[in-house]
């Protein structure tokens, strides 16, 4: 069959990374979690107490950094390694969250990210989640889909989420969090976050995960009948 690039982008808490490690899964295809690319350069800066709206410590802080997706036997999906240390678990709490998408605003940090993750899609048969992927990563996937879901919807799955890591998280915390990162996002200088007009919209407010897949499946069907 013909191997393609899957791009999917969307808002915060969309539920992008669960069907683009399900696609993938399904589909025997590398998944790429571009977010984490993010939160591991954001824990970097955080970490050392570097400035990234300074131009200095920002390229002093690229050539320090070193990302890599390692294989996890026991999950069966690839984790972030920042600098040779597995780093997928400290880089979703809340604190990086908080900062992640100021980092990401950073158009250097942004370019660096972006040509990792061009270099890792030269193969095809891949699945990257992200902001940007359809619009400036991967311009050409051959399948985009752009995910939004109900506004108190991703609240409450955000707070599910970062509850069950730190129960001392309250969700008005996490509705800030969420929202402060919409607004960034979507209005940042470097590739904001906007449907691509060649993407198909996926509303999975009311759709359980296993629809959700069935949908990106049938649509990954029928962009590879148009191919063969």
């Amino acid at each position: 069959m013909q191997k393609i690039i899957i791009a999917i982008d969307g808002w915060s808490s969309c539920g992008k990374s669960t069907l683009a490690k399900q696609l993938a899964k399904k589909l025997n295809y590398t998944y790429i979690d571009s977010g984490a690319m993010y939160r591991a350069i954001t824990l970097h800066f955080l970490r050392n107490h570097l400035d990234w709206t300074d131009i200095k410590d920002v390229y002093n802080a690229l050539l320090q950094i070193h990302l890599e997706f390692i294989h996890n036997t026991e999950t069966g999906y690839s984790d972030m390694w920042l600098n040779g240390e597995d780093v997928e678990y400290v880089i979703r709490d809340l604190v990086v969250a908080e900062k992640v998408s100021e980092v990401a605003a950073i158009k250097e940090i942004r370019d660096f990210a972006v040509s990792q993750q061009r270099r890792m899609g030269d193969k095809k048969s891949i699945v990257m989640d992200g902001r940007d992927i359809g619009t400036v990563v991967f311009p050409n996937a051959a399948l985009k889909i752009f995910m939004t879901a109900d506004h108190e919807v991703r609240i409450k799955r955000r707070f599910k989420e970062m509850h069950e890591k730190n129960p001392n998280v309250t969700i008005e915390e996490v509705r800030h969090n969420l929202e402060t990162r919409d607004y960034i996002d979507s209005h940042r200088a470097a590739s904001p976050l906007r449907q691509a007009e060649d993407a198909v919209v996926l509303d999975n407010t009311n759709l359980t995960i296993e629809e959700q897949l069935n949908i990106a499946l049938q649509w990954v069907g029928e962009i590879k009948k148009l191919k063969c």
